[in-house]
């Protein structure tokens, strides 16, 4: 009997449930909300490396500029290969940015895949470096010749009785490594002072570790040698690696740019001499607005400088450079907050 009961209650309950189910409304489709619409601006940006810290300032500036503009910025790596920079080009060009902007790993190798995304009307800015062989639209940098200049003006300053200096630029795949070698030895020349160019090397990257080894042969070859510009701070740091081996750190005039936290914190502890401040935000944010610019086709009428290239005139924008030492390092790097008092000062007492 109670099995009877059990299985009345069972059947009853699936009566339940069944009916339930018939009852239910027709399931639809959930209802979406407007689908977003794709940015009007795409930029392709293509970085020879990170390694270098003033790189990741200028990525992280130009993206949050050009965001703000409306644009979507694509962010890509070469790690010094410029087989894979060209082909994220390739692939800036298939995907059909409005504009690539490339800082390159070699200015001279990138002719051919830049004549294609010219070919696909697409605008391609060269930042920082200026590309060779090929025809770009815009040439945007802190100038490099007078960051060699700047240099030269503190030799002339510090060393009225002259001396053998040697400088280690940057790599030649670089146009910028030249041009700041011809900034330098353009001001010596009319205000040598008995100074005296002993070596001139380029080293074969933009590898910090060569600044040790380049300074070594240098010094082997020249050890009464009083001064050392080098190409940016990272070989000048450890350019000063081989001065301290020799106990000549703080002897030895040393000069860098990029205004490096570590090269800041060697001017105050007093081993390097100076660097050179590139206004690198602001470089960023005019690359984001001119690059915003050319995707929307706008013509730049207000560029009226131009550089040469291999092949022709390229509109250029260039940003002043300043010197910072030990006199200046307060005003420039500290009050604008390029850097913080803490960071520089970490190796010393806070004076």
């Amino acid at each position: 009997m109670r099995k009877k009961i059990a299985i009345v209650i069972v059947l009853i309950m699936l009566m339940g449930v069944l009916g339930t189910i018939g009852c239910r409304p027709e399931t639809t489709a959930p209802v979406e909300g407007p689908e977003e619409e794709e940015p009007k601006i795409r930029i392709g940006i293509t970085f020879d490396t990170f390694v270098v810290e003033r790189w990741i300032r200028d990525r992280d500036m130009f993206v949050y500029t050009a965001q703000g503009l409306g644009a979507q910025v694509d962010v890509q790596n070469a790690n010094g290969n410029l087989e894979r920079q060209i082909e994220q080009i390739q692939e800036f060009i298939y995907k059909e940015k409005d504009v690539i902007v490339i800082v390159a790993v070699d200015c001279y190798g990138l002719d051919g895949v830049i004549e294609r995304a010219r070919s696909a009307n697409i605008p391609v800015i060269s930042y920082d470096r200026l590309i060779q062989n090929v025809m770009i639209d815009l040439y945007i940098t802190v100038d490099s010749e007078l960051v060699g200049r700047a240099m030269a003006e503190l030799l002339v300053e510090r060393l009225p009785d002259g001396g053998p200096v040697a400088m280690i630029t940057g790599p030649g795949t670089d146009a910028n490594s030249r041009l700041m070698a011809d900034g330098f030895q353009g001001y010596l020349q009319g205000n040598r002072q008995g100074i005296e160019i002993v070596d001139l090397i380029a080293a074969p990257a933009w590898t910090s570790e060569y600044g040790f080894q380049l300074a070594n042969e240098i010094l082997d070859r020249h050890p009464t040698l009083v001064a050392l510009m080098c190409g940016n701070d990272g070989l000048a740091g450890f350019a000063i690696q081989a001065l301290i081996q020799r106990q000549l750190a703080g002897e030895v005039i040393v000069a860098g740019q990029d205004a490096d936290v570590e090269a800041c914190q060697r001017i105050v502890e007093g081993t390097q001499t100076m660097t050179v401040y590139r206004p690198i935000e602001a470089l960023a944010v005019q690359a984001a607005h001119y690059a915003v610019r050319l995707a929307l086709g706008e013509e730049l009428e207000e560029i009226t400088e131009y550089r040469e290239n291999l092949v022709g005139r390229v509109p250029f924008v260039g940003l002043e450079p300043t010197a910072v030492t030990i006199d200046n390092i307060e005003e420039v790097i500290l009050e604008t907050g390029f850097h913080l008092r803490e960071d520089v000062f970490r190796n010393v007492e806070l004076q």
